[in-house]
């Protein structure tokens, strides 16, 4: 049984906002960050956007200079090898973690989620199969059940989201990518943490894999 939720602070709410926006690069890499237009769009005052942007520095995905504010990151591919080692180190343990200690409800979800990939992932749109994607790690990140290791693993797939955006126009079977869930769902629904483990690592290299192709 999960325990109750509350609702999201402003900081909260204002973090994921522009969190997302700066994975999915709606807010281009490298471009300043306007606290006025944020607060106006969110219907907020500075304070909670300043304390979202203080959490998205510690993150990696704002930066913040005297004097001249503070701006987007830039994506750097140099990172993948750094960002991938950590993936590969932590993805498959998480995933195993998951298999174990998912509960009826989590497995439940995992399953209407497998039932939306058997359906048909949409395929014209790179965006929304990466959207698609985030929305399927996540998922299996919070059955594992430990809020250290969701919060790390939640960091390093939106630094690694980050670079499939900038490479994605230039990527073919980017679907296929999304569908390789289908069978690591299974496994976690399951139970069968080898398996898991095994799946989530073949997946993430597949992720290295495929942008140094493109490099």
């Amino acid at each position: 049984m999960h325990p109750q939720v509350n609702p999201p602070s402003l900081a909260e709410q204002a973090y994921l906002f522009v969190r997302d926006r700066l994975v999915m690069l709606d807010i281009p890499p490298g471009s300043p960050i306007n606290e006025e237009e944020l607060g106006t769009a969110l219907g907020m005052g500075r304070t909670p956007i300043r304390e979202a942007l203080k959490r998205l520095e510690s993150e990696r995905l704002v930066v913040a200079y005297p004097r001249r504010g503070t701006f987007a990151t830039d994506v750097n591919i140099s990172d993948l090898a750094h960002i991938s080692e950590v993936r590969r180190t932590l993805e498959p343990m998480a995933t195993a973690a998951a298999a174990s200690r998912a509960t009826d409800a989590d497995r439940a979800t995992l399953a209407e989620l497998r039932a939306q990939l058997d359906a048909g992932v949409p395929g014209g749109d790179n965006a929304e199969l990466l959207r698609t994607d985030l929305a399927l790690h996540r998922a299996i990140y919070r059955c594992v059940h430990n809020p250290f290791l969701e919060d790390t693993l939640i960091r390093y797939d939106n630094l690694a989201t980050r670079i499939w955006c900038v490479f994605v126009p230039r990527l073919s079977g980017m679907a296929g990518h999304v569908d390789e869930h289908v069978p690591l769902l299974t496994a976690i629904i399951e139970g069968d943490a080898e398996k898991a483990a095994a799946l989530t690592l073949e997946h993430v290299t597949g992720f290295e894999t495929a942008i140094r192709a493109l490099i």
